[in-house]
């Protein structure tokens, strides 16, 4: 068979697939609070409810987030911890532990999990600590049972490799994958093929759709859409007597699949930075310096953990009394060399800081984030004589 002939089942040999993508959407299950689970060795069907300090129910805070058995009392995220504490107050008074969370913990277990995400997909894109798109397509050869399969096996290897749940969406289009994953949550798996979009979308709410807010979802109720089939049925021309031409457009895109298939590690993301405070204004540049070293360290990571490259360096100073600079230099290709971005950083520091203020605060960020086609080989052609 020819480079780019069809085969018998509508997919392409040579790379774009007739029927569509395949994405897969994975949704860590309560991720801070089964993150902290495991760490502090919880009974996870008690109760645990993370975020400001209650103080016995006089907290003037909010809930980051909770597990399953806190979401029962109707705890969420967002919610006043006092009104938490009041459903459902804490140890011994009641059933629920409260903690802050802890930020290092979800970063390294998110990494493990990433790891293992990546490596199955065509593209991949980290949507967030606990969120990420799969690209599948051509991995499974444009067949939605072994994308299904492998829904199962990635699910399965989360589980032994890093003890935690994930909730698995199958769906041709970025919408469609995600709200899939929201069918069958916690540690479910859900698809949904091309030819059952509409059925899934029958009687089914508009603010179950990601993008439609409360006020739209209220405005549409207030001309009788209760459901999302009966959007569909009116139309671009009906919808847009009540709304706005793009937002028609856009749902009808949405319940005939064609919205965004796009899998992409820059689509989340346009920068990746770093930033330290000090915990006394500092004086010594030296100082300032090595913690700046140590950011370029860890935004290099992040972005090889994205396989990703960059062609903005910025260093951003903050001095004493909070007034704030940020300095920038761009080389002519993207690049994920540390020593280049070491280079540029101490160039940025050594011609911009003002040597007689003390420093506050330190940042590094990489921008004009690119995916090269061959990224390693202009390493050697560009990072001599950089600088």
């Amino acid at each position: 068979m020819s480079d780019g002939e069809d085969s018998a089942d509508g997919t392409s040999v040579g790379g774009d697939f007739v029927g569509g993508r395949i994405l897969i959407h994975c949704d860590l299950d309560a991720f801070f609070a089964a993150v902290e689970t495991l760490h502090h060795g919880l009974n996870p069907t008690e109760p645990l409810i993370i975020g400001s300090d209650p103080k016995d129910g006089r907290g003037r805070g909010i809930v980051s987030t909770c597990n399953y058995a806190a979401r029962k009392y109707g705890i969420h995220s967002a919610m006043a911890i006092s009104e938490a504490w009041r459903r459902c107050p804490g140890k011994p008074v009641g059933d629920g532990t409260y903690m802050q969370s802890t930020r290092g913990l979800y970063r390294r277990a998110s990494r493990k999990v990433m790891r293992i995400l990546r490596r199955e997909a065509d593209r991949f894109e980290q949507a967030s600590v606990d969120e990420a798109y799969l690209d599948v397509t051509e991995s499974v050869g444009g067949d939605w049972d072994s994308a299904l399969r492998l829904s199962g096996e990635l699910q399965q290897r989360i589980m032994k490799s890093v003890n935690l749940s994930a909730s698995f969406g199958i769906g041709p289009t970025r919408i469609l994958a995600k709200m899939a994953g929201e069918e069958n949550k916690p540690n479910g798996i859900f698809r949904i093929l091309p030819t059952d979009i509409l059925a899934f979308f029958e009687g089914r709410p508009p603010r179950e759709v990601p993008g439609i807010g409360p006020k739209s979802a209220t405005m549409l109720a207030e001309w009788g859409i209760e459901g999302m089939d009966e959007a569909h049925a009116m139309g671009v021309l009906g919808l847009q007597r009540f709304t706005s031409k793009r937002f028609a457009k856009w749902m009808v895109a949405v319940l005939e699949g064609e919205t965004s298939s796009e899998v992409s590690p820059l689509r989340s993301r346009k920068s990746v930075g770093k930033e330290h405070t000090f915990a006394k204004d500092e004086r010594d540049p030296e100082m300032v310096l090595g913690r700046l070293d140590s950011l370029i360290t860890e935004v290099l990571a992040r972005l090889n953990d994205l396989d990703v490259a960059g062609r903005l360096a910025e260093v951003k100073i903050r001095y004493q009394g909070f007034e704030t600079h940020t300095h920038g230099r761009s080389i002519p290709v993207a690049m994920d060399d540390e020593g280049v971005f070491q280079r540029l950083g101490h160039d940025l520091f050594a011609h911009h800081l003002d040597f007689s203020r003390p420093v506050r605060l330190i940042g590094f960020r990489i921008g004009q984030l690119e995916e090269p086609p061959n990224r390693q080989s202009t390493l050697g052609r560009y990072s001599e004589g950089l600088l």
